[in-house]
């Protein structure tokens, strides 16, 4: 395997292992403290966050077949941080701040490096 190839699949596992998680977290414990209309969706996210987790784990398990999903993948990443930007300009950054920008970060460079280092890998094959 090829230096390019084993980074998206590095990245993708990391990517599975952090959705995997959190969607399990976001599904058990829902928004605390809040209206049933939130804690649902909050739980619906989470369900979507978790399959999110599975999907990278089997992209990166059989990443030599894949082409278009992984850039389906960063994408999916990169909107989700888009859409944690937005939070963050309309009602502000959460508390602790070094927590959400810890989150944020990997978000907005994950996309970019899977991007890449895919596109490296199809141009050489």
């Amino acid at each position: 395997m090829r230096a390019p190839q084993r980074i998206v699949q590095v990245c993708l596992f990391l990517v599975a292992a952090i959705a995997l998680f959190g969607g399990s977290v976001q599904l058990l414990m829902g928004q605390p403290e809040t209206t049933p209309r939130l804690d649902n969706l909050h739980r619906f996210m989470g369900g979507i966050y978790l399959s999110m987790g599975v999907i990278c784990l089997w992209a990166g398990r059989t990443i030599r077949q894949q082409g278009t999903l992984v850039y389906l993948i960063a994408f999916s990443i990169l909107m989700a941080a888009v859409g944690r930007l937005v939070s963050m300009g309309k009602v502000g950054l959460p508390e602790p701040t070094g927590l959400w920008l810890g989150y944020l970060i990997p978000e907005l460079g994950f996309p970019v490096v899977i991007a890449v280092a895919h596109w490296m890998q199809t141009r050489d094959a």
